[in-house]
């Protein structure tokens, strides 16, 4: 192989990797406009956190059974990490996610979550923003993190659609013990709106961007994954402006203009993959081989 097809690949699979994790941008932020109008009208955040975990869950085992059971097998030493990030991950951070977009602005919400001018946030609304949804949304930071670690390690052993799979069914047990089944209130997703909503919250809005951004995570390292996510405060913002009339801010633009100036920048410098890879656990989910 000449030196010139070496360097290529690399660079081919960073931009693979670079284009999954901002189409994972562009439908979580999609998303939030989305879910904003069923909390808007009604359904609680934790029932909407559910709502998506349990349907992601069974969409995707579903689809495993039906046509690649060899993908739902995964080693036992491996199943604690999993369950780890199926609960500190997916459904910690969604339930956070959803009760911070419920009680403040989206793009508020999410600037916070991905901290980036959370200085000049505070400073413009100090003593305007609801408390539990800032709250929310830094736990929401916390939990994303924890997501995106786990991911990228669980994805150096298994196919995407594994780790989710494994990962949305400890959440879905999760939230299945915190709130009853049996208790959801169905009467609020009963209309033919309400339905078509919750049905894209499954798939346009979690299973599709999940999908795309563990398989991001087995092309770039997890910091470069999540740095061309911090696309999704700025397109979510601009989706509540077009879809509920959210007020943008001159803040919120010039915000928006220096993250698409970041990724730019992060694209065009090559990963170090081995320097930027996030180390191995005590007990390594990544003790298989490395991406490829």
């Amino acid at each position: 192989m000449s030196a010139v097809a070496a360097t290529a690949r690399p660079a081919s699979r960073a931009r693979r990797g670079y284009a999954l994790a901002a189409l994972a941008a562009a439908l979580w932020a999609l998303n939030a406009s989305i879910a904003r109008s069923l909390l808007d009208d009604g359904l609680p955040a934790l029932r909407l956190t559910q709502l998506r975990s349990t349907g992601a869950f069974l969409v995707l085992a579903a689809v495993l059974a039906a046509t690649r059971r060899d993908l739902l097998r995964v080693r036992r030493e491996d199943v604690p990490a999993l369950a780890f990030v199926g609960v500190a991950g997916l459904a910690l951070v969604q339930g956070a996610y959803f009760i911070a977009i419920d009680r403040l602005q989206i793009g508020a919400a999410l600037t916070i979550e991905y901290l980036a001018p959370l200085v000049l946030l505070v400073w413009l609304h100090a003593g305007s923003l609801d408390g539990l949804g800032v709250a929310a949304a830094f736990a929401s930071t916390l939990t994303y993190a924890i997501y995106m670690v786990g991911s990228e390690r669980a994805g150096r052993r298994h196919q995407p659609v594994t780790t989710l799979v494994w990962a949305f069914g400890f959440a879905t047990l999760f939230w299945a013990i915190v709130l009853p089944p049996w208790s959801f209130p169905f009467d609020r997703i009963e209309s033919a709106t309400h339905a078509l909503l919750a049905i894209a919250v499954v798939t346009v809005g979690t299973l599709l961007p999940f999908t795309c951004i563990v398989a991001a995570l087995r092309l770039i390292p997890a910091p470069r994954a999540a740095a061309i996510a911090t696309l999704e405060p700025a397109l979510a913002a601009l989706f509540a402006w077009l879809l509920h009339g959210e007020v943008l801010a001159a803040p919120q633009v010039a915000g928006g203009a220096v993250v698409l100036a970041a990724v730019i920048w992060v694209q065009a410098r090559g990963p170090d993959l081995a320097a930027e890879a996030a180390p191995p656990g005590r007990r390594p989910l990544a003790g298989g081989p490395a991406p490829h």
